[in-house]
């Protein structure tokens, strides 16, 4: 068996709005960085992620970039498929989307309207709808929240576009086995991480699927300058009565050794974003010193 792909991409600190954005994905490039992450912040200065995404893919030809994570329910799938058809066109096997249930900022659901108590029925209908395009020429389909007739969206990329999901509860978990190609976890400690992988395993084969096993992966922050209070509070809401250091490491020393017990429980892919603020080219500096080595 072949041995599994390690691969580590970057995400932009908090607060990198457009100005700050651009140029980001070049230095990324010559500095022969896996991928570039996105996440979806809409009251926050970062770039939208399928906007992001399309500059960033313009401005190069190697880098591969992805949403970690953007917000399927409250968007038509249709108009979603569409855009990512074109992206994988334009830039063939580099278009990474990982897709989300919610908004982590409470303030932001209205924006993404969904049935009253659907979201999860409706993320679960826009996923199936969204596999089919993706996948095939010609879709016609009938749930209870989208009618398709006859939709054919254009050429498909020449290699399938893989779906990630994430989410930790248990049912974004089975939710992953039985409709994604591949899962993004964060705030997650290696055996929380683990076990999650296992439950999205077990969730796949009982829907007579099965999950590569280098489709596993997990978003950490490095607070290498001191962890902020408001990340603190963010670990212990996401995960309580666990340590923060297992979950948001504030050095890199520490960040490889929590990263090679990833790696031990089985989780392949990761995407590292700087705790802090200030020059990028110094987390990346770092970054390329004590995490990229860990890449096969």
């Amino acid at each position: 068996m072949a041995e599994p792909k390690i691969r580590l991409g970057v995400a932009p600190a908090a607060g990198t709005g457009p100005a700050e954005f651009a140029g980001l994905a070049e230095l990324l490039e010559e500095a022969g960085v896996d991928s570039l992450w996105l996440s979806e912040l809409v009251y926050a200065p970062e770039v939208d992620p399928l906007i992001g995404m399309t500059h960033a893919l313009a401005r190069t030809s190697r880098l591969k970039v992805g949403t970690g994570v953007a917000i399927l329910p409250g968007r038509h799938p249709v108009l979603v498929a569409k855009q990512l058809l074109t992206l994988a066109g334009l830039a063939p096997k580099r278009v990474l989307p990982v897709f989300g249930l919610r908004p982590a900022r409470r303030a932001e659901h209205e924006l993404f309207p969904v049935p009253d108590g659907r979201r999860a029925a409706v993320f679960d209908e826009s996923l199936t709808l969204l596999r089919a395009l993706l996948e095939q020429e010609e879709v016609s389909f009938s749930g209870e929240f989208f009618q398709v007739e006859g939709a054919r969206l254009g050429p498909r990329p020449a290699k399938r576009l893989d779906v990630w999901l994430g989410g930790t509860a248990p049912a974004a978990l089975r939710r992953a086995g039985r409709l994604a190609d591949g899962w993004l976890g964060s705030f997650h400690t290696p055996e929380q991480a683990r076990a999650a992988r296992i439950a999205i395993q077990e969730a796949a084969a009982e829907a007579g699927r099965e999950i590569e096993e280098d489709h596993f992966g997990l978003s950490m922050v490095v607070a290498a300058k001191g962890r902020p209070d408001e990340l603190t509070e963010v670990a212990a809401r996401r995960r309580p009565g666990t340590d923060p250091a297992e979950l948001v490491p504030t050095s890199f020393a520490d960040a490889r050794a929590l990263v090679e017990r990833h790696i031990e429980a089985g989780i392949t892919k990761f995407v590292i974003r700087p705790g802090y603020s200030g020059d990028y080219r110094d987390f990346l500096d770092d970054f390329l010193r004590e995490l990229a080595p860990l890449q096969n």
